[in-house]
């Protein structure tokens, strides 16, 4: 079975992030979306509320797993027996970064990066951009699945409202 993993914290997921997971699973039998556990980092949703959320945007794709990990990402591949990392790009400054990771990656456990050019649609999108306009009352309909809209609606609501 060929596995890969798409890691990120996917707070919150977008659309940009489920366009690489769908292109992804039409190459590999099997997509985990990793979470990474980060617990020096803040964050609007929670893990598992990040991943209760991803499982639902994925669900109509059978060959995509969510999971969650801490530490070395190439730890949870080599416990996990998945060879390979799927990595989406924007632009250019994006891969500065990720190509040292992949080397990086490649070197400790040899593990291969794939590089998926992001939709064009998606191409300026993060999710810390989709909070920060969400946060001000900027619409960010068709940035995010639609379930995702609305638990960021309500997150919003209840930090505006104190709860």
């Amino acid at each position: 079975m060929r596995k890969a993993v798409c890691p990120g914290s996917f707070d919150p997921v977008t659309n940009g992030h489920l366009d690489v997971f769908i292109r992804a699973s039409e190459i590999f039998d099997q997509v985990v979306v990793g979470v990474l556990i980060n617990k020096t980092k803040s964050s609007m949703f929670t893990v598992d509320e990040r991943i209760d959320m991803l499982r639902q945007v994925v669900a109509p794709y059978p060959n995509i797993v969510v999971d969650a990990f801490h530490g070395l990402l190439v730890d949870y591949c080599r416990d996990n027996g998945i060879p390979a990392i799927v990595k989406g790009l924007r632009a250019v400054s994006d891969f500065d970064y990720e190509l040292q990771m992949a080397q990086m990656n490649h070197r400790l456990a040899r593990v291969e990066t794939l590089f998926v050019s992001t939709n064009p649609l998606y191409s300026y999108l993060s999710s810390s951009l989709v909070k920060e306009v969400a946060t001000y009352g900027g619409d960010v309909t068709g940035l995010v699945p639609d379930l995702v809209l609305a638990r960021l609606h309500e997150r919003l609501h209840d930090q505006q409202n104190g709860s």
